[in-house]
């Protein structure tokens, strides 16, 4: 028998030991379910606590708690730990500010930021060994299928997708108000964006009811944004826990449950990645729509 004489060496093999208790554990759950469970914690808070409201308090946590270790109190001579969380953030502001106008940038960056992070991880911990296969159940010709898990992925969950989709767009009408204001707003939607010296009193007489219809088309539009988002994220994740775990199955009937999902894993890493990154890009158009204009312009 070999004998591993090091950590590093220990290291390489981690993520073989984690793929593995994640096949296990995927094979574990009858299916994904379509909404969360509730938890029986023996204690009435006087309101329900579910797998996933679990999740994003563990995800919040670890959040704060790698921010701590990482950066801790910022240095003016930044150790490696904050050059990384630096990094990210320069990588990030550099994508957003363009998008939503230097105005408006350092107050809806927090929110941005937040929203990516929160989201990424959220994505990602679908793909830990444990998350939505580990809870209650029971033994159904010799396996273990799991009925109610005890953590969920926070984004397979509508509520939670809705959550943030009402979210941000609250902190986008805040932000065209207090950054932008009514009368920019009000000519943004309505405004006829020609100038009369240049297309004539006659055109522009013509072209104000037509912004007018535009207007009130893109008031609609901004009714179902918070719908698109909300959807989009949600059938996003939940479509790749879906995938992975009917993978996860085919692979076991032909024994090789390691090796079927695989690929897909990767793929839904990537998709997680894409989808945090589309849902902060969206919410940063929607504020620079409004509030990125050049000084003196008020469309």
């Amino acid at each position: 028998m070999k004998t591993y004489r090091s950590f590093s060496e220990l290291k390489k093999l981690l993520p073989v030991f984690l793929y593995g208790f994640a096949t296990l554990s995927l094979s574990a759950a009858s299916e994904v379910s379509k909404k969360s469970e509730i938890i029986d914690l023996g204690v009435d808070l006087g309101f329900p606590i579910t797998n996933s409201m679990v999740t994003s308090w563990v995800i919040s946590l670890f959040i704060i708690a790698i921010i701590r270790l990482t950066v801790g109190k910022p240095k003016l001579v930044p150790g490696k730990g904050q050059i990384v969380v630096e990094s990210v953030i320069g990588t990030l502001r550099s994508i957003v500010q363009p998008i939503v106008g230097k105005k408006a940038f350092f107050p809806s960056f927090w929110l941005l930021s937040g929203l990516f992070f929160f989201i990424l991880l959220h994505n990602v911990s679908g793909l830990i060994p444990g998350v939505g296969t580990v809870g209650y159940g029971h033994d159904v010709d010799g396996h273990f299928h799991v009925t109610n898990s005890i953590l969920r992925p926070g984004n397979a969950d509508l509520n939670m997708t809705l959550a943030l989709a009402c979210v941000s767009m609250i902190c986008w009408v805040y932000l065209i108000f207090r950054y932008a204001g009514l009368k920019v707003i009000l000519f943004d939607l309505f405004g006829t964006k020609a100038k009369k010296e240049v297309v004539g009193k006659l055109i522009y007489t013509f072209l104000v009811p037509l912004f007018l219809a535009v207007g009130v088309i893109e008031i609609l539009s901004i009714i179902f944004r918070p719908v698109s988002l909300t959807f989009r994220l949600y059938g996003n994740v939940f479509g790749g826990e879906s995938l992975l775990h009917k993978m996860m199955v085919l692979g076991d009937n032909f024994n090789m449950a390691w090796l079927v999902p695989l690929p897909f894993y990767f793929m839904e890493l990537l998709i997680g990645i894409v989808q945090a990154l589309v849902f902060m890009l969206l919410v940063a158009v929607y504020i620079g729509l409004i509030c990125n204009h050049p000084e003196g312009e008020e469309h």
